[in-house]
């Protein structure tokens, strides 16, 4: 099941990357100017400002928007995931809430790594995973002459953008945290 979820991931992640409104070029440092073109851009598209806004960035975009003043004001950010005590260990993303977004870093997106990486804001309906369900297979077995156990899982499954305008491409230069 893991392994489908990777392939989720993978999937939408890659659906993103079709999307035609796009900011930033090569070679552009993240900065809070260009987070905000993004937000401009979707809401000149009537995408609603709902909580439901995603900036899905690369981990460079992350580091530097961190080095902004706005990003520990508490005039912008209302989910502060280094502040208190958090004694439980956690296996889950760090999210943030930045101006009402989650802020997620991800570590597998396009052009990692290089002067245009690309990073991704948009709005939850503006993207879609379909699976067949029922035809879900996860088949576990031991096979007892060579000792070993093995699983398989298998789906039929596919993403789509289903509105364009509500997600923006963002293209920047992460090559100094390479």
């Amino acid at each position: 099941i893991a392994v489908l979820n990777r392939r989720i991931d993978t999937d939408i992640t890659g659906e993103l990357a079709n999307g035609t409104v796009t900011i930033g070029a090569t070679g552009t440092i993240p900065n809070l100017d260009l987070v905000m073109n993004g937000v401009v851009k979707l809401s000149n598209a009537s995408v609603p400002w709902d909580s439901n806004i995603t900036l899905l960035a690369q981990p460079s975009f992350l580091a530097y928007m961190m080095q902004t003043p706005e990003w520990s004001s508490a005039d912008y950010v209302n989910l502060r995931p280094f502040a208190g005590d958090d004694a439980n260990w956690r296996d889950r993303p760090q999210a943030y809430k930045f101006m009402s977004m989650l802020v997620l870093a991800h570590p597998n997106l396009s052009g990692k790594g290089t002067t245009a990486e690309k990073s991704y804001m948009y709005h939850k309906s503006a993207i879609g995973h379909a699976m067949d369900t029922a035809g879900l297979k996860t088949d576990i077995g031991f096979f007892s002459m060579q000792d070993y156990s093995w699983a398989r899982a298998t789906a039929y499954m596919g993403p789509k953008i289903l509105q364009n305008t509500g997600i923006v491409v963002i293209t920047h230069d992460g090559s100094k945290y390479a």
